[in-house]
């Protein structure tokens, strides 16, 4: 294989409930470390595109594998028991395709894992179910974007009342009405300016170029209204504030930007205070999604995740 060629292949991830998840592997199947990386709500694994093309000299060079993946009912990840009825439907289910993934593409050494807004909390819920991993085969955490719990309105507000009350009934339109609401977003694709105006003012900070903006409402419009409601109300479930004790095993890395609307940094402050060991990065007019705003910060924290994983295997 010649210099600054990456190995890739494509895999196809069975879990025991019968989904199928789509994953990505660039490099080496000996090489001394392999990185997962967990996309967000309503994205897919090609919200990682822009962290891979900066790994891609180390995957070249033999250092690291990389292996991302579309999550469930996301991208080309199939629905598994949920492809009827998605009223169970749970983060903790997204922790256990997490585990299922790393038994079957990464089943022998050191890992480092990285999730971005709902990929953090697939995380975590894979610490709270299989603690275990870590400090054994999990080695190092970029939590990035994201949040422990206490996303869902309070409910102190007749609105906020209003949306607690009425989450569960839109997700059943949305998904119902699923046709229909397909049909509205053929007629506002990513292309049109109102489009792109309200993805930059949800998900984006200052410095976004038009260009990142228009990638990601492209990934998210292909994602479809099912998903989008499906995973609204487990959102809004997910709490795992108290559940976080295998985290403080290993080494973690928390990144949020100081404008992200969707988890804001109160969210990453509280999982320091929670991890009183992890390093804390803000990221100056940055919005929700750093991993395309700010690439070279999240490759910079998972560059220090692999020299801990790689000088803890050194030692071992």
């Amino acid at each position: 294989m010649s210099a600054g060629t990456v190995l890739r292949r494509i895999a196809a991830v069975p879990t025991p409930d019968g989904a199928v998840l789509h994953a990505v592997v660039d490099g080496s199947d000996d090489a001394p470390v392999t990185i997962v990386l967990a996309h967000g709500w309503t994205l897919a694994q090609a919200a990682w595109d822009d962290v891979a093309d900066l790994l891609a000299p180390r995957v070249a060079a033999g250092e690291l594998r990389l292996v991302r993946y579309d999550q469930r009912g996301h991208g080309r990840s199939t629905w598994g028991r949920y492809a009827d009825d998605v009223a169970e439907l749970s983060i903790d289910q997204l922790g256990e395709d997490l585990g299922t993934l790393i038994d079957e593409l990464a089943p022998s050494g050191p890992v480092v894992l990285g999730g971005h807004s709902m990929g953090g909390m697939t995380i975590m819920c894979l610490a709270a179910a299989r603690p275990e991993l870590f400090g054994d085969r999990v080695r190092g955490v970029a939590l990035v974007s994201t949040s422990a719990g206490d996303l869902a309105p309070a409910g102190r507000t007749l609105a906020e009342k209003l949306q607690l009350k009425l989450a569960p009934g839109m997700v059943t339109v949305a998904i119902g009405g699923a046709r229909a609401f397909e049909r509205i977003r053929q007629l506002l694709p990513p292309t049109n300016p109102r489009h792109r105006k309200i993805v930059r003012e949800l998900l984006y900070g200052a410095d976004a170029t038009e260009d990142m903006v228009v990638e990601g409402a492209e990934i998210m419009h292909a994602t479809t209204v099912r998903a989008f409601a499906a995973f609204y109300p487990a959102l809004g479930e997910h709490d795992k504030r108290q559940e976080l004790r295998a985290l403080a095993h290993v080494p973690v890395e928390v990144l949020v930007g100081d404008s992200d609307k969707l988890t804001p940094k109160r969210h990453s402050h509280q999982l320091a205070e929670v991890l009183p060991d992890a390093q804390l990065h803000l990221a100056d007019r940055t919005g929700h999604m750093l991993p395309q705003e700010r690439p070279e910060l999240v490759v910079d924290a998972l560059g220090r995740l692999l020299a801990a994983a790689t000088a803890a295997q050194a030692v071992a």
